[in-house]
């Protein structure tokens, strides 16, 4: 498969019904894959929790969970010959407004921040 880069999305997200995402993070970090890629142009992340509100000041858990993201989407990056800087939202609305893009830094030449 060849894929074109990585939807993001939050699990606050109402069309995803727990079964639209390749990866899911938990609050608490914890990874969980589905057992196969099942869209033939994006790989799907989904974070738990809901963006859409106020995520100005992240907490210790919130940046663990998108340092894991960070790492996630650099190792499928390898592995698929695809960007890690290909990040896409599901919708305008999910990952949600208040998604901190800017903590989800991919350094490809240098590894993660």
């Amino acid at each position: 498969m060849t894929f074109e880069g990585f939807i993001i999305h939050h699990s606050s997200c109402t069309s995803i019904n727990g079964v639209g995402y390749d990866f899911w993070i938990g609050a608490d970090g914890f990874v969980t894959s589905a057992p196969l890629l099942t869209d033939p142009s994006n790989i799907h992340i989904c974070l738990e929790g809901n963006f859409n509100r106020g995520y100005e000041l992240l907490g210790a858990a919130e940046k663990q969970q998108l340092f894991i993201a960070s790492k996630l989407i650099m190792e499928l990056s390898r592995q698929y010959d695809i960007s890690p800087l290909f990040l896409y939202p599901h919708t305008p609305s999910c990952p949600g407004k208040e998604f901190p893009w800017n903590e989800l830094v991919i350094y490809p030449s240098h590894g993660y921040h």
